[in-house]
């Protein structure tokens, strides 16, 4: 992979957590975007519970899909769940992570807190697989 897309829908919550964190684990000379169909602004509750793993995403800002270098996007990974998920028209690998919107919880500050720190984590696990090498065979002795 040299160059991931993360999309969702308004590009706040989902896809700027999937950004900071691929950012944090993948390969040197990767290169990672998150857009939307509809942006809107990074939730301030993204950045809160990126900063409890040490990531930093404060200067990131919701972009459209259209503000992403097509021709250097060779992985895309859609994040929508219950909503339709934006197009990417370019050649690309294409994957599909559906994952609850944490920014629909409604609720006491702890509640959405703990919405957004289930995908924190989900993503988290997963991205950290997207990028793992596959370990070399023992020598055969």
């Amino acid at each position: 992979m040299k160059g991931v897309l993360f999309l969702c829908v308004a590009n706040s919550a989902r896809s700027q957590m999937a950004e900071g964190i691929a950012g944090s684990l993948a390969p040197a000379g990767t290169k990672i975007w998150s857009a939307g169909s509809r942006p809107t602004s990074v939730r301030p509750e993204a950045i809160a519970v990126l900063k409890e793993i040490g990531i930093d995403i404060s200067r990131q800002r919701a972009k459209a899909v259209a503000e992403i270098p097509a021709a250097e996007v060779d992985t895309v990974i859609t994040l929508c769940g219950e909503e339709e998920c934006p197009v990417f028209l370019g050649k690309a690998t294409r994957l599909h992570w559906g994952l609850p919107d944490p920014a629909a919880v409604n609720g006491s500050e702890a509640e959405r807190l703990d919405a957004f720190r289930k995908v924190r984590d989900d993503l988290r696990r997963r991205i950290n697989g997207l990028f793992a090498q596959p370990s070399s065979p023992e020598p055969r002795k």
